[in-house]
């Protein structure tokens, strides 16, 4: 016998007052800390008029393996890294769906670009040995022939993914993909009960720009692996998108608070909520990056008074 999911209850939608998040709970949570900025202090605001989502992609990770991706992650800390992240407390937050946009279109470009093809030849020249006698002798150089080369290319942008939330920033986003859009699922209330779903807090519009402008640096990356030849130069092209498709889907994200100085503010980490993968600005330690300036100059200076002194 199949049992019914039990009813998802109904939805309150709050605006934080310190990053500006619009996030929607569940309705007996009144209040929340922000998993953006950790911000203890929600408003409570009417319901918007937001579209529900798409697609959603669903949390793979549990609480404490997030966890652990992030005790990692300080473990692999630069030496430049502030000395207080060994010791960080981890002020983890509940998981975040995040509101995103997947972005689709047809890109055709026109391009012109200096195609270089090597060859090699032989060349004489005079040198002395080591018993101070000229002497002729041949070497093989590589040489680069290049040539004109214009034409049209055409291709898919596919699985682009820009942020419509103003909590959480595109390149925080872009730190922490790619997701495997494989695994999408078609969106269902019940796959947010239990977590704390964002709407959109960015304009459609804005994200369709961001999205746009997104897809079509590809196309450059794209089209330098397409030139064919030894290497090219001075590549320049325009490109027309069109047929785009914009799909809102939510993202699993666990965002973390680490507090590494109690004189200063958490810094955020954010890990992908299904493959793991973390990001985050890592603080650096003003007296260590001190410390190595004056030691390379030290070695500098020492290297000048070598060369000074053998001269």
């Amino acid at each position: 016998m199949v049992t019914a999911p039990p009813p998802v209850p109904e939805s309150t939608t709050f605006d934080c007052q310190s990053c500006g998040a619009t996030l929607t709970l569940r309705e007996h949570e009144r209040t929340a800390v922000c998993p953006f900025c950790a911000s203890p202090a929600v408003v409570e605001k009417p319901s918007s008029e937001n579209p529900d989502p798409t697609f959603v992609v669903g949390f793979v990770l549990d609480q404490p393996r997030a966890s652990q991706r992030v005790r990692q992650w300080i473990k692999r800390r630069g030496w430049f890294a502030h000395g207080g992240l060994a010791s960080a407390v981890v002020q983890e937050t509940r998981g975040v769906y995040l509101p995103a946009y997947l972005y689709g279109a047809v890109a055709d470009s026109d391009y012109e670009a200096e195609i270089g093809e090597n060859y090699t030849t032989t060349e004489t020249y005079t040198t002395t040995d080591s018993k101070g006698n000229t002497v002729v002798r041949t070497r093989v150089v590589v040489k680069t022939e290049w040539r004109h080369l214009a034409g049209r290319h055409s291709c898919y942008l596919v699985d682009v993914v820009v942020t419509a939330s103003r909590g959480l920033s595109n390149a925080e986003l872009e730190a922490v993909e790619p997701f495997d859009l494989g695994a999408i699922r078609r969106y269902d209330p019940a796959l947010f009960s239990g977590w704390i779903a964002e709407e959109p807090s960015i304009v459609f519009e804005k994200c369709r720009e961001l999205a746009h402008s997104e897809g079509t640096e590809s196309v450059g990356r794209k089209l330098a692996r397409f030139m064919p030849g030894d290497s090219h130069r001075g590549l320049r092209f325009e490109t027309r998108v069109h047929d785009e498709i914009l799909h809102l889907v939510s993202l699993p994200i666990w965002i973390f608070a680490l507090r590494y100085d109690p004189n200063k503010p958490p810094i955020r980490v954010t890990v992908n909520g299904q493959t793991g993968k973390v990001g985050g600005a890592i603080p650096l330690s003003p007296i260590k990056i001190t410390i190595a300036v004056i030691l390379g100059l030290l070695l500098v200076l020492a290297i000048v008074l070598i060369v000074r002194g053998g001269i």
